[in-house]
């Protein structure tokens, strides 16, 4: 039986950090990244995915408004613009890949139904 993971608020931030480390360390490929989130998701119980999914929105969220922040201090300092796509892009971008898995994977375990 597979171990199942802690999807609290404080796990999740760990788990998003820690890939998001091995990113910036050149440990791991995006493509790494998005098969351990996988895994990491198999091992979430299904009824404790909802609010696994709600930390990790908010979570990578508050991430993306991070980053965005220290990218304008640095153009403020050096006094040059970077464009880049909005944070609510970005998120937004997250969520509808989300809910396509979120989808995916509840018509793979629902029952068919006769009409």
């Amino acid at each position: 039986m597979p171990q199942e993971v802690s999807v609290s608020y404080q796990a999740i931030k760990s788990k998003v950090y820690r890939l998001i480390d091995a990113v910036v360390a050149g440990e791991k490929s995006e493509s790494e990244v998005q098969e351990s989130v996988r895994r990491w998701w198999e091992l979430i119980h299904p009824a404790d995915r909802p609010i696994a999914q709600k930390y990790l929105l908010t979570i990578l969220e508050r991430s993306y408004l991070s980053v965005d922040a220290i990218e304008e201090g640095l153009m403020d300092v050096t006094h040059q613009d970077a464009p880049r796509p909005s944070e609510s892009a970005r998120t937004q971008k997250i969520i509808t890949r989300i809910e396509k898995q979120t989808l995916s994977n509840r018509s793979a375990t629902e029952p068919v139904r006769d009409l």
